[in-house]
């Protein structure tokens, strides 16, 4: 299977599917990865990696819809079959949906529903929660409210920061994104509803 990433930053979790492509953990190829910042580190690391990267700018479209389509017109290019996004800090819209439907996967560092959108691993910590997570789901027009396909929990330490929260759960974010891409990629998930179940073979 074909996978394109789209980014905004470092590219960790991008960093962490590649790899898996590479060295056969995920039966696909890993074949482009676009961001809508110049800045990003991820652009640097998929070139090194061996993985087209390219940055495509957002402010040169007249509209949200606009950008969508020509990233819909970009990845089509290259192939992609299953498009993931790896730290995309960018609200996608129906025509992308429509463009990729059930084939949009994410990750987000909490356990859907609770706490989507920005700084979710503060928003555990302010709320007191005893355990947080991340949830791997398919994307749909709402922010971070598409089918649920893997959760996987992390402890909150008592001492625990927003940053050392966010290591650890990084951590079980890499595992999860990987095992869930690799299921996509083999066709190893069916929904029932808004229920993903897993055919684990």
């Amino acid at each position: 299977m074909k996978i394109g990433i789209l980014v905004s930053g470092r590219g960790s979790n991008m960093e962490a599917l590649i790899h898996a492509c590479q060295d056969g953990r995920i039966d696909g190829q890993a074949v482009v990865v676009i961001s809508d910042r110049a800045e990003a580190g991820a652009l640097e690391i998929a070139r090194q990696l061996g993985v087209e990267a390219r940055f495509m700018d957002p402010k040169s479209h007249d509209s949200r819809e606009a950008f969508d389509r020509s990233l819909v017109d970009a990845l089509k290019e290259a192939g992609v079959e299953l498009v993931c996004l790896a730290g995309y800090m960018k609200l996608v819209t129906q025509a992308f949906i429509d463009a990729f439907a059930g084939r949009i996967v994410n990750i987000h560092p909490s356990l859907l529903p609770s706490f989507p959108g920005l700084c979710a691993q503060q928003q555990a910590l302010e709320y007191g929660c005893k355990v947080t997570g991340c949830t791997v789901h398919l994307v749909e027009l709402a922010m971070d409210s598409g089918p649920i396909l893997m959760q996987a929990t992390v402890p909150i330490l008592d001492d625990d920061t927003e940053q050392s929260l966010s290591e650890r759960l990084l951590v079980e974010e890499h595992r999860l994104y990987v095992e869930a891409v690799s299921l996509l990629a083999s066709h190893r998930f069916t929904l029932e509803g808004r229920r993903a179940r897993t055919d684990l073979r």
